[in-house]
């Protein structure tokens, strides 16, 4: 079961197509939906837990914790809505495009794939853009 948590502005309006494509993505990579929470927050609810459950001092997009038993995939997503309209920004792409981005990269992170070194990087990359795109494709 995909469900969604809002701690800061952002709300999801058409819940059930994200829901679906979470599903899809999860399907697509071999493995079975258990339950996974998407929180979306604040740059500073993220931060505390960063601090508290990382020891990392650092503002950062998303942090995944992965409670998954072997093909079935569960685990809380934290995604700072902040983080995502800054990216936004930056990279110069829409808002949306970029949520998709980063909550697609939770789910990848619980299929296993990694974000440590320059391929797993690289990868990770091509994941999200091959997620993204399934947004679109009807199921």
């Amino acid at each position: 079961m995909i469900e969604f948590h809002f701690k800061s502005d952002i709300v999801i309006h058409n819940k059930p197509d994200y829901v679906d494509w979470i599903n899809r993505i999860i399907e697509s990579e071999g493995f079975e939906v258990g339950q996974v929470d998407y929180i979306f927050c604040t740059d500073q609810y993220l931060l505390q837990l960063n601090q508290e459950y990382l020891q990392h001092d650092t503002f950062t997009d998303i942090i995944t914790f992965d409670y998954s038993n072997g093909k079935i995939i569960s685990g809380d997503i934290f995604i700072s809505t902040e983080r995502v309209a800054e990216n936004a920004k930056k990279y110069e792409v829409d808002f949306l495009n970029e949520l998709r981005r980063v909550m697609s990269h939770g789910v990848l992170h619980l299929t296993g794939y990694g974000d440590k070194d320059a391929d797993e990087v690289k990868l990770m990359r091509q994941k999200e853009e091959e997620k993204i795109k399934m947004f679109h494709v009807e199921p």
